[in-house]
């Protein structure tokens, strides 16, 4: 009999036992709640204690979290709307706080998302489209995550980081731009078009000078070597002119014969002509 009884006793204090121990792994953070009324949050892993059918636990994630935020437009300060697609990573780093204001993650989300896009628009409204796009993003970030921390902190959460994935024009304003920026690119096309052309003719004009002045060179040095060739020509001529002027009357004379002469030409002449003097 007393065997049954301390039997049952430990089995009693086993089932007491199982549910009044309970474990929170590493990855995890959790609460005691007795009676509806969170007592005090767990962060230590390892095996702890409750009161069984009193207190219950609630678990959360001790690792960073994703808050990824739906696309939504904010003014630029030169008034330009944007369509900003971002995301945060975030954890909780006070799991009674955080069960007392937002409850779960579902919770924590939309109050991240009043707290992102007001502080988004705020600090986005303070720099001009092409700031946000390209030249000082990440600064602009990593103000806004300073300030979002601050915020988020009375929640039991930590900020880590805040970043834009896209940041697009609304696509009702797609058009206009893209029309504006074809324009812009035919005018430069235009200029440059224009540019090409002017150095085009820089260089035909200048072709065309060079040419003639090599044209008038070449001219010029024929000329001279014409002359030279005439010159020395005549000089030939007379010297054998000088050596023999007879013959050398004789020889002109029978040229004109062949140029007076040629294609079967007849001629009604005196005999005594004094042209006809070598025929005799």
């Amino acid at each position: 009999m007393k065997s049954k009884i301390s039997i049952v006793i430990l089995v009693l204090v086993i089932a007491a036992a199982s549910f009044s121990i309970f474990i929170v792994d590493q990855t995890e953070q959790a609460i005691l709640i007795q009676l509806g009324k969170p007592l005090a949050g767990i962060t230590v892993p390892g095996i702890h204690f409750k009161i069984p059918f009193i207190q219950e636990v609630v678990y959360f994630e001790k690792r960073i979290l994703d808050y990824d935020a739906q696309p939504t437009e904010v003014l630029t300060r030169d008034k330009k709307n944007l369509v900003v697609d971002n995301y945060a990573k975030w954890k909780i780093t006070d799991p009674l706080t955080y069960y007392k204001n937002v409850r779960n993650q579902i919770g924590a989300n939309a109050r991240l998302d009043d707290i992102i896009y007001a502080q988004l628009r705020v600090e986005l409204g303070q720099h001009d489209l092409t700031d946000v796009v390209s030249k000082t993003r990440s600064q602009i970030m990593a103000r806004v995550t300073e300030e979002v921390t601050k915020r988020a902190k009375g929640f039991g959460i930590e900020i880590i980081d805040v970043r834009i994935k896209r940041a697009d024009l609304p696509e009702q304003n797609e058009k206009h731009v893209f029309d504006r920026m074809k324009a812009e690119r035919e005018r430069q096309a235009k200029q440059y078009r224009s540019e090409g052309a002017e150095e085009s003719q820089k260089i035909m004009t200048k072709s065309d000078m060079e040419r003639e002045i090599i044209l008038a060179k070449a001219y010029r040095e024929a000329e001279e070597t014409k002359g030279t060739g005439d010159a020395e020509s005549v000089k030939i001529y007379a010297d054998a002119y000088r050596k023999d002027s007879d013959f050398f009357e004789y020889l002109r004379n029978l040229e004109a014969y062949k140029k007076a002469f040629k294609d079967k030409t007849t001629f009604v002449v005196s005999p005594d002509l004094k042209f006809l003097k070598d025929l005799k």
